[in-house]
This record gives structure tokens, sequence and C-alpha cells, in this order.
């Protein structure tokens, strides 16, 4: 009691609630009082006339009330609207449940004109009332499998009676009962078995059914004992039930089940085997969504077959418009499965029956104690852009989410509050919404609008002085007339081009001004800022504070910020002034036997912060290795060459062939570790050196080998034999190929000639004109005889 005494003692502390939000109002570019009061929920508006300077925005009106006060306005000038808060009905707690409607949560109605963004809160007390009406529905589940179940709670009347009476002399019981869908593939649909879906020897079984409505809510235990004595066990094929489509029914078919208007409603669901939900209805060509309304006919579920299962989500929301807390009786089996169910229903417990539901007396009892002690204060559907949170004031609360209030070991005549903040995010027309305890009748209607204008005073009639007589007073603002401008309206604008007056205050064509000024007559008026600084420059772009800091510091305290930008004092440098140009050890490297000192970046580069900036190619951290960069080997060679061959002399040739510094000696043997090279001279020769570069762009120390490796001369006289017979040889050879080609054309011509002569006829003909100089003369008389 002192815990809660002390939370409520909290509560009244400050008037939003346990604590006050940080009241700050920045960044605001509102120029009128409408727009600041619903920029941020703690921006107050100044209407108190001469408050902006000339020149200055009107911008600087909007702030929070010790902004204005400290730069001059009056209290009595500000503006800042503030929520209001009216109790329509605050009906008395009842103290117990003898009343027709005991009252359990006050108040039942309530106003809210809020600003937008600023929260609002207010208590809501709620005490159970002693002996309060409860209605307990017992669903069970006549599958065959619960045969023995049926028969044990066919005897529960009498203890069922006694555990309601030592809660509540206000008790009412009913019951149903449920099976499944009388369609494949959830029951057999053979004429025979439908009638009887039991073991044949069994012969007490009723006909298949889907869920059946056995008696409303009674006070009689014999009237209890004999309906529930007429059950008898049905049966299906698969083993989920049609749990859900039972409860459904229960929830919403008030009339029928015979709930009270002010009682606990409480469905007890006694089975041993899981749920069918939305979905499973395909299975059997069911495709219609259930409608969540109620179909009952003599009793019995008409659409059981016409329309799908529930889903979970359509049930959770039935039960809770309903105030139906429902209490799964389960067998262990199908536990988890329960449990997980009960954590998307709200107020709802699992308890797990015993094989033959002996237990369900004490599972009951357990139950509802748990769901009575125990209350969650949450709201139906919110406005759009309203936000409601929810602080328990009790000895044992409990956290499960913004959107709901819970506090749990509640006895009967606690009593317990409830500190709900709303807050509207933007202007909104008048609104409503409830606010109740899960499973209770008892609400909470919270209508809510907004005040988004400002009530000013605006000093009289249009065309005052104040504004030249030239516009009229709007919250302390001239509201100009047509064809004239400025914050005075002292800029006729009417003989002039207003569009061009404003161009000339924009920069790139960007802001008038950049929003730090007024555009008076085409100049820029640049006005303070608010932390006491001053715009400036022909546009109002610059200032001299906002500049980089380093260490805090702005320009590190080593530079004057000029526009945006710091000017460092000699010997520092850096965008924040930050570096100090005499600091150097971190562009030093480390000494080197190569090298043999510490150059600053290798003279390959300036320090920058303590840093090097290397020059191209070059790499940090020291700028000692390039990278990108030509071979150096090759475009060496010349001035390798040139030392070379000039070792014992020095001549000014070699230097203007070098280049840069580079320093030699010719070895036997390399004595020190450098860039390999081997390349050859003009003569062909190879030479051998080794290139290291010391500090410096072009500063090298060069190691050269004197024996160069060049090829032997060759034998002259060899060449000029070969020479000779290669020409001998190649004549010849050209000789016998024309030789051939000459032979290979007379044989093609030998070859036309004889298919030519070929197809000629003319031996073969004879000549009429031919005469043979041969006469035979043949002797008639001869015969051939001697």
């Amino acid at each position: 009691m002192d815990l809660c005494m002390l939370s409520l003692l909290l509560l009244m502390l400050g008037k939003h609630g346990f604590c006050h939000q940080e009241e700050v109002c920045t960044n605001s570019v509102t120029d009128s009082c409408d727009g600041c009061i619903t920029f941020k929920p703690f921006c107050a508006w100044c209407q108190q006339l001469n408050f902006t300077k000339p020149g200055e925005q009107e911008t600087v009106r909007c702030g929070t009330k010790a902004k204005l006060i400290e730069r001059g306005c009056k209290p009595e000038e500000i503006i800042s609207p503030q929520n209001h808060e009216i109790i329509l009905q605050k009906d008395p707690l009842s103290q117990s449940s003898d009343t027709e409607e005991p009252v359990q949560m006050s108040p039942q109605k309530i106003h809210l004109k809020l600003r937008p963004g600023l929260p609002h809160s207010f208590n809501v007390t709620f005490k159970r009332a002693e002996g309060y009406p409860v209605d307990l529905y017992y669903l069970m589940d006549l599958s065959y499998s619960m045969k023995d179940d049926l028969e044990n709670v066919k005897g529960l009347g009498k203890t069922l009676f006694d555990a309601l009476n030592s809660i509540t002399k206000k008790a009412k019981i009913g019951f149903g009962a449920f099976v499944d869908k009388t369609v494949l593939p959830y029951t057999n649909t053979n004429k025979e078995k439908l009638k009887k879906p039991c073991d044949e020897n069994d012969d007490q079984c009723q006909a298949a059914f889907g869920y059946r409505h056995v008696l409303s809510m009674t006070s009689s235990e014999e009237q209890f004992r004999e309906e529930v004595a007429k059950q008898y066990i049905s049966g299906n094929l698969d083993s989920p039930e049609g749990s859900l489509d039972a409860m459904m029914q229960a929830a919403v078919c008030g009339d029928q089940i015979g709930w009270r208007n002010s009682s606990t409603r409480l469905i007890v669901l006694a089975t041993d085997a899981g749920f069918h939900m939305a979905g499973d209805g395909k299975l059997a060509g069911i495709l219609e969504p259930h409608d969540e309304q109620c179909h009952m006919k003599n009793n019995l579920y008409v659409k059981s077959n016409e329309m799908d299962y529930p889903s979970v989500g359509q049930l959770a929301i039935q039960l809770e418009k309903n105030n139906v807390q429902p209490i799964f009786a389960v067998t262990e089996n199908v536990k988890d499965v329960y449990t997980k169910l009960s954590k998307i229903i709200p107020k709802s417990e699992v308890g797990v029956l015993s094989s033959d539901s002996k237990n369900v007396v004490q599972l009951i009892e357990s139950a509802y104690k748990k769901l009575s002690s125990k209350v969650t204060v949450t709201h139906d559907v919110l406005p759009e852009n309203v936000q409601v949170k929810y602080l328990p004031v009790c000895d044992h609360p409990r956290e499960e989410g913004t959107n709901k209030g819970v506090c749990d070991q509640v006895g009967e005549g606690k009593e317990i509050y409830f500190q709900v903040t709303v807050t509207a995010k933007t202007c909104i027309e008048q609104e409503s919404f409830t606010i109740s305890p899960l499973g209770i009748k008892d609400k909470l209607t919270v209508t809510i609008s907004t005040n988004c204008t400002c009530e000013c005073n605006n000093h009289g009639e249009s065309n005052q002085k104040h504004c030249n007589n030239n516009g009229r007073i709007n919250c302390g603002v001239c509201s100009c007339n047509d064809g004239f401008s400025g914050q005075r309206c002292g800029c006729n604008v009417t003989t002039q081009n207003l569009e061009t007056l404003q161009a000339l205050c924009r920069r790139d064509n960007g802001t008038e001004c950049e929003g730090r000024g007024d555009c008076l007559c085409g100049s820029c008026k640049c006005h303070e800022a608010e932390q006491g600084f001053s715009y400036y420059g022909k546009f109002c772009e610059c200032d001299d504070e906002h500049c980089e800091k380093f260490n805090n510091k702005k320009c590190a305290g080593n530079g004057d910020c000029k526009c945006g930008k710091c000017e460092c004092f000699d010997g520092w440098e850096g965008s924040a002034c930050q570096c100090s140009r005499t600091l150097t050890e971190g562009c030093r490297p480390p000494p080197s036997s190569s090298t043999g000192n510490n150059t600053i970046c290798f003279g390959r580069g300036s320090c920058k912060c303590n840093l090097c900036e290397c020059d191209e190619g070059y790499q940090r951290p020291f700028c000692e290795k390039c990278e990108g960069c030509d071979d150096v080997c090759q475009t060496k060679m010349k001035c390798i060459e040139c030392l070379f061959v000039n070792s014992d002399v020095s001549k000014e040739d070699c230097k203007v062939v070098c280049g840069g510094s580079m320093s030699h000696t010719l070895v036997e043997n390399f004595t020190y570790q450098g860039k390999d090279c081997n390349q050859k001279d003009s003569q062909g020769c190879r030479i051998k050196f080794k290139l290291e570069q010391l500090s410096g762009r072009d500063n090298y120390k060069a190691e050269i080998l004197k024996i160069k490796d060049c090829p032997e001369p060759q034998s002259v006289m060899p060449i000029i034999i070969g020479s000779i017979a290669a020409v001998a040889v190649i004549g010849i050879l050209l000789l016998m190929l024309i030789k051939f080609l000459y032979y290979l054309k007379d044989l093609k011509e030998f070859k036309r000639f004889e298919n030519e002569r070929q197809k000629t006829k003319w031996d073969e003909i004879d000549n009429p004109l031919f005469q043979n100089p041969t006469t035979t003369v043949a002797n008639p008389l001869f015969t051939g005889e001697n």
C-alpha cells in the first residue's frame, strides 16, 4: 500500500505525468502564430508590437516562453495554448456487486482538448467489486477419445456450483458441446457413420455434429445435471477438432448463451486434441471465410459445413469485444499448443486436465483466480496520429508493452490506478476511442480535439498606423494590403516588379537573404540570430560563429572566424587552425643505415598537420616508396653509362645527362642493398648496378660493377663464304624452279593437243572428188575354179 501511495504522489507532482519534457523550440522557420504553436509543443508566440527589430524576421517571435521573456516580450503578450481536460461523467466506484450495474472503473467519459505534440496525463481508477457475478460456459469436446471425461463431467454439477459459490453468490453455468465439421476428410460421411460415428459396440452414441448449444446460463444445479446427463459421445476421423468454431459461436451468440451484461464471462474449453483454424476448410472444399457472426438455429451451428474455421486473430478480437475470458482445460499432450494460443488471446489461461477430467474443478478455480487478479487496461482502435501510453500504479505492476497497463495480484476491493498519457501528434478533428479493462464491461470514452489556432489581440481595426496604414495587424505581425510589402508594409511595389525586387535578394537563385534577413525593396536587411551574433553580407550569407571547432574551441583558439572560415594566426594551419607549423616529428622517418638522416617526408612531400602530403606517386607515411613511377633502372641508364665510361674523369656532360644529384662508385662486388639493375648500353654490353634513392625527388646513390658483360666478336670469313654459298644455292634453286615451270606448261599444251585431235573425224569421211588411181576389172565368166 505504501508503494502504491508513493507512486500516486509522484503522479501528482507534474501536470503531464511523472516528469516534464524538456522545453525546447529550435529550428523554427514559421512566421505565423498558428504555425508556431503547432511546430513543437513548447513553442510560444510573442504578439507584442515592435518586438522585432527593423529588418529582423518575424520567426524570432516563435520560441520558448523563457527565451521570449529574455528577449523582452511581456508575459501577457505571449500566446502558448495548453491542454485542457473536462470530465463529463465520473460515477463513484461500487463497494460491492449488490447494485444492478456495479461500477469498477472511473471516470466513464472525458473530453481532452490537446495541443499537438504536448502529452496530457490523467488517472483511471479501478476496483474489483466484491462478489461480482460470474457466468461460466462449459464447452466440451465430445469426440470419442473424451468418453471417460464425459462420464466424470456428468457428476460434476454440485462440485462446480460449490466452487463458484465460494467465489460469488451470483454464479451461473451453461453447457455446450462440439466435435467437428460433418464433411470429409473430418468426418466419415457414410449415412450409417453419420448417424453413429462411434464403435459398433457403443449403443449410446449421438450423430456427428459441429457445435451444439446444450444449456443456457442457469443457476440451477439440477438443471445443469439433467442436461449434461442427456449428452452422449460422438466421433469423427481426424485428430484436430472444431474448437475455434464452437468458441466463436459461444462468444458472439450472447442471447442464446445467456451472457449477462454485468458479469465475468468465462468459457472453459475441455479437450484432448488440437484445433482446426482458418484455411483448413479448403481440404473439404469450403472456401467461404468466417464472417464472425452468429449462425445458431435450434441450438445448432448451421453454417458449420458452409463456412471455413475462424482464424486465431478473428477469435481473439471477438473474445475481447464480448469480454469473454477462455480457460483451456486440456490434456498434457496438447498443453504446448494451447499455451502458444493463450499468448495470442488476451486474458486467457491454460490448465492441464487429468486423463479422465477429475481435476477440472480445481483447474477452473486456479485459472479464475489468475484471471480475476490480473487487471489489464487497454484501448480499442485509436484515431490516426494519436498515441496512448499506460503506467500502472499498484503493488505488482507488469510490463507488457506501452499499449496496455497491467496490474497483477489485485484482490477484491483493492483500489488501483493507471496513469493514461494521451498525445495528439498533429491537428485533428474531434475523435474518440474507448479504454477498458479486458474481460470487464466498464469503459471510458475519451473524446479528443486539438487547439491549433491562436487567439490573438490584434490591437484594434485594420489599416493601423503600425502598418503605415497599408495593412492590418495579425498576432503582432503586419499583414500587408495588395501592392505593399515589408515588415511594416512600407514598400510600395505597385509601380515596381515584385519578383524583380525579390530576385535581387537571392544568391544563385536560392532563398531570399539566405533565410537570415528580410528583402526590403530589393536589398537584404540582415537580422540578429537568437544566439546573439549578427549575420552580414550582401545576402546575409556570412556570420562569424559557425566555423569548424577543435577541442570544442572555434578555430582551436588559434585563429579568427571570418564568414564561416578560419583565418589562422602565424605558426598555425589546418581547416580549424589545429596544427602547429613547427611540429614535424610525425613527418620524419626513423633514422636508417641507408639514408643516414631523417629528412622530412624524404624530401618528396610537405608536412601538413604533422602528416606527410606526398608528391604524386609517393606513398605515406614518409613518402619513401613510389607506386606507378617509371622504371628507374631504364631512366638512369644513360647516366650510369656516362659515369662508367668517364669514371676517372668528371665531365660536365655527365651532369647534364644525369639531371639530378647522382653519387657513384665503381666496385668489384656490391656492398649495400639497393634496387638491382641490369641494362644494355649503347654498345650492347650489359652493365650491372644498384640504385638507392636518397632524400629528395631525384637524388640517387649508385654502385656500378667495373666489369661489363659484353658479347664476343664474330669471325668475318665464315660469314662471307656462307653468304656466297647461300647466293649460289638460291640461284640454282631459282633456275630449277623456272625449268620445272616451263616443263609443266609444255605438258599442259601437249595434253590439250591430244584432246583436240581425238575429237576430229575428217579422216573418216570420203572425198567425192577423189579418184582412185587403180582400176580393177572383174570377168563375169570367171567362176573361180581352175
